[in-house]
């Protein structure tokens, strides 16, 4: 299940796709100074969030791979 904040954040493959555009917009030159600062400054918005859901994949596989520790049973006394 997604949470709101989750859902509202662009999926990982759309902001590379965005950043890629941002990248290729940018190094035609063909941006007014202040449209090359407005999409300069998205870029580096979308690369933290890129980098802030590669940061918490990779946890996850940390997590995943991880052996699993599991204490012996012990019934409690008086059971």
């Amino acid at each position: 299940m997604m949470s709101k904040k989750q859902a509202n954040q662009p999926q990982f493959e759309q902001m590379i796709a965005d950043l890629a555009s941002i990248v290729h917009q940018l190094e035609q030159g063909d941006l007014s100074l202040d449209d090359a600062l407005q999409q300069f400054e998205r870029g580096i918005l979308l690369a933290r969030q890129s980098q802030q859901q590669l940061q918490a994949a990779e946890q996850k596989v940390q997590i995943l791979l991880q052996p699993a520790q599991l204490a012996p049973f012990q019934p409690e006394q008086g059971e």
